[in-house]
């Protein structure tokens, strides 16, 4: 895995791209002189938690024969005070499913399995910040 990054402005603002040509926005916080022109490398990492459980999760309801429509996460962080640097502490996930007849139980297994056992953004994170996370449906028939 390999992505290449290159800076934008002359301030804190870079490009980051895969191997496969996809981009995201990086910069810094307007404290220490960025523009907030895209994510901070810190967001970064709860996006990638995000993105990483609801990954598995969505593999795991179609093998449950779950009929998800829509799944909306907020990942909340709280990070050490006073120190640098200044590591995540406390990380909460949320996830809201939409659906048909979603069976509450599959859905728990599928989010206790990606967080307990594969994501491997959780499991990096946790190695320094208490993890949680919930749940809630949202039934569409």
């Amino acid at each position: 895995m390999k992505i290449n990054l290159h800076r934008k402005n002359d301030a804190f603002h870079l490009e980051a791209t895969n191997e496969n040509g996809n981009s995201i926005e990086i910069d810094a916080s307007p404290a220490i002189g960025g523009s907030n022109a895209g994510f901070r490398p810190m967001q970064l990492l709860l996006a990638a938690l995000g993105s990483c459980s609801t990954i598995d999760i969505i593999n795991i309801l179609k093998k449950q024969r779950q009929e998800l429509k829509d799944i909306k996460i907020t990942v909340d962080g709280e990070r050490e005070a006073n120190v640098e640097p200044s590591l995540w502490q406390n990380i909460h996930v949320h996830y809201t499913l939409e659906g048909n007849n979603m069976d509450e139980e599959k859905v728990k297994k599928a989010i206790d399995l990606s967080m307990i056992k594969l994501c491997s953004v959780t499991k990096t994170l946790e190695k320094t910040a208490k993890i949680t996370y919930d749940f809630s449906i949202k039934q569409l028939v």
